[in-house]
């Protein structure tokens, strides 16, 4: 009887394994990665200014008396402002994208669409059709193989149920509306869903910290507000950013003085 029952258990437990069903691990504590991971909220989905398009939503704070530019970064923005002024050329409107922090602070009414993904989340703005990817743990890239560019090399990472993103790599950018920069600017965002507005949408909050020692004297910070779209659509928005750079050429040469 007792070699009958062992048997009997036994077969019990192949029948139930190969049906899927024994054995069955506990759920993962919240204290593990997978646990972690189960409890970040999705962001994925299309976002527009909250407020309605054509509101930037983005409010600069003052630490510091204002992050104030130094001087020598100073004459560097008032000789791009002295070129361009009088004119309606701007990046914008010569194909080039906006580049951070500007892609994010100030896309005007167009949306913005999050695919977030385990390694890796995209971040796609339909303005200029800029994309940023933001890769995590081991799916980034050593420093030595980021290329700078305008929107620079993101990494992200989560503090509980907010989406830090940390940026570096950024190219010169003396061309962006308050927010001008150089290569030595390093960028850290701070999303998380900020509850519901009066229509019913979820708010995504965005909190940008941007420290640059060769262009301001402390950090400058800004915060932003997203309203889900739902079932919204990011339509593609086609440019190219060599029109811009010759225009700038152009310009400088007509006037008689070197670019910015």
């Amino acid at each position: 009887m007792r070699s009958s029952k062992r048997i009997n258990s036994g077969a019990v437990a192949l029948v139930a394994c190969l049906l899927g069903t024994a054995a069955v691990p506990a759920e993962k504590p919240a204290d593990t990665p997978a646990g972690k991971l189960a409890q970040t909220p999705d962001f994925t989905g299309v976002w527009t200014n909250a407020g309605g398009p054509g509101i930037g939503g983005a409010t600069r704070t003052a630490p510091r008396q204002g992050a104030k530019l130094k001087p020598e970064a100073q004459k560097r923005v008032d000789a791009y402002q002295k070129l361009t002024n009088g004119t309606n050329d701007s990046p914008y409107a010569w194909c080039t994208g906006l580049g951070m922090p500007a892609s994010m602070m100030s896309s005007g009414g167009y949306p913005m669409e999050i695919l977030q993904g385990k390694g890796e989340t995209i971040i796609i703005y339909e303005a200029m059709n800029e994309i940023r990817r933001v890769y995590f743990g081991d799916r980034n890239m050593p420093q030595a193989d980021r290329v700078p560019s305008r929107n620079g090399y993101s990494s992200g990472h989560w503090e509980g149920d907010t989406l830090v993103i940390e940026t570096d790599n950024l190219v010169d950018q003396v061309d962006q509306r308050g927010t001008s920069h150089s290569d030595q600017a390093t960028i850290v965002e701070r999303y998380h869903l900020d509850g519901k507005d009066a229509q019913g949408r979820r708010i995504l909050a965005v909190e940008m910290t941007m420290t640059d020692p060769a262009f301001y004297d402390g950090p400058v910070v800004t915060t932003k507000r997203w309203a889900e779209m739902p079932n919204g659509h990011a339509l593609t928005y086609d440019c190219a950013e060599s029109t811009w750079l010759d225009r700038l050429a152009e310009m400088a040469k007509a006037k008689g003085v070197p670019v910015p």
